[in-house]
């Protein structure tokens, strides 16, 4: 089983970690044939799966049964839950449900912001629950973003994300996804602060690499992200679903993906 010193170790090494979301054990499954190092549960099912136009509706209720089934399948990744929208308002709150999501198989739990939760992630690892953090664009916060926007462009906003990601980093937290952020930025947390970053449209140089899975399977109702690769329609041969994640665990690998066409500056 994938541990976060196994990450560690890829870092190390220079070699880039691989995640990709699950909601189901049967993607599952071929997510851990191809070889990708972490799963997410991301609330992001509430688009793909239940037909929202935001993550905001997903219920901790939800996570949790997503949790459990991809749990089941999982064999070797490390897993992630994510904590949805309003479940982490407080200490006592974020702590009832992060152990939900520990108790139906998460390794780690996700949730988005710096500032204010700072606290709150240094509340649940003191309670031993691995947290991984979430800057740049928060998509439970898209309306208060207005739209989902790139962030950090600003010299004052770039700041601020630095500094909630080293603020994360003093607290324990390992892991910090960094979502719509000029790669430039993205490379400057990476370089200076002593953290895996986990990209999503941030560029080549974080640690490691994040798609929502039906994104790049080109499954995914409406318009595609500009981070994200249909790589199933660029097989020549062998189009099935593990052989796409493999293409995708490949580019990451070797720095194909993400190229300039999949990022910001």
């Amino acid at each position: 089983m994938i541990t976060i010193n196994d990450l560690h170790k890829l870092k190390e090494r220079n070699e880039k970690i691989t995640v990709l979301t699950a909601y189901d054990a049967s993607f599952t499954k071929h997510l851990e044939q191809a070889g990708v190092e972490v799963i997410l549960v991301g609330d992001s099912l509430g688009m793909v799966m239940q037909g929202h136009d935001s993550t905001l509706p997903v219920t901790v209720d939800e996570m949790v049964y997503h949790t459990k089934m991809v749990s089941r399948a999982r064999e070797n990744a490390l897993l992630i839950a994510d904590m949805p929208y309003h479940s982490y308002l407080d200490k006592a709150q974020a702590l009832n449900n992060a152990r939900r999501l520990m108790e139906a198989g998460a390794d780690m739990v996700k949730f988005e912001g710096g500032g204010q939760f700072v606290s709150i992630a240094a509340h649940l690892i003191k309670h031993n629950i691995p947290v991984c953090g979430h800057l740049g664009l928060l998509p439970q916060s898209v309306k208060e973003l207005g739209g989902y926007k790139v962030q950090g462009r600003e010299q004052s906003a770039a700041s601020i994300i630095i500094e909630d990601a080293q603020a994360l980093t003093a607290v324990g937290v390992e892991l910090i996804v960094l979502e719509c952020i000029p790669q430039q930025l993205a490379k400057r947390i990476t370089d200076e602060v002593d953290v895996m970053t986990i990209g999503i449209g941030a560029g080549v140089d974080c640690s490691g690499q994040v798609l929502v899975l039906y994104d790049l399977l080109g499954i995914t109702p409406g318009k595609r992200p500009k981070f994200s690769k249909n790589f199933l329609a660029e097989l020549d041969k062998n189009k099935s679903i593990t052989a796409a994640i493999e293409a995708y665990v490949t580019a990451v690998k070797n720095l194909d993906f993400p190229d300039e066409e999949h990022s910001f500056n």
